[in-house]
């Protein structure tokens, strides 16, 4: 399997938080796992304590805190050089300028309604469109 350049929207990482053996895990799994590489900005990591955190959510401390940790050790991070209004809720163009500076070749969200389907080279897609993507290499 080649491998693949992905950024995760805050929908999947809660997902994966608050799902014990969801596909939104099985996601997050595979994108800190080589040959794929995640990527993250300081906005979206950012994003990903603050919502994590939200009390509503009931997101147990050492859960979120592990979480977290793992993005930051496993996730390469890069600074975007500008800022972008292109999606429908300003608050998903920190995911495009990511993908844009990355060169991603996939951003996954469960809010695909909120982006265009492509943005430049990357894709937008759903976790379970991924998985449809990654598991004929699993199981060679």
């Amino acid at each position: 399997m080649l491998p693949l350049r992905l950024v995760l929207d805050t929908n999947i990482v809660v997902s994966a938080a608050l799902k014990l053996g969801g596909l939104q895990r099985t996601v997050l799994l595979l994108a800190i796992t080589k040959p794929a590489r995640l990527y993250v900005s300081p906005p979206i990591l950012s994003e990903y304590r603050a919502v994590l955190a939200r009390p509503e959510l009931r997101i147990r401390k050492g859960l979120r805190l592990q979480l977290l940790q793992l993005i930051e050790n496993r996730a390469s991070l890069v600074s975007p050089p500008q800022s972008l209004q292109i999606t429908i809720d300003p608050g998903d163009n920190i995911f495009l300028e990511c993908a844009d500076s990355a060169r991603a070749d996939y951003l996954i969200t469960g809010n695909q309604r909120h982006f265009p389907q492509f943005w430049k080279k990357t894709k937008i897609i759903s976790s379970r469109e991924f998985i449809s993507i990654v598991a004929p290499h699993l199981m060679s």
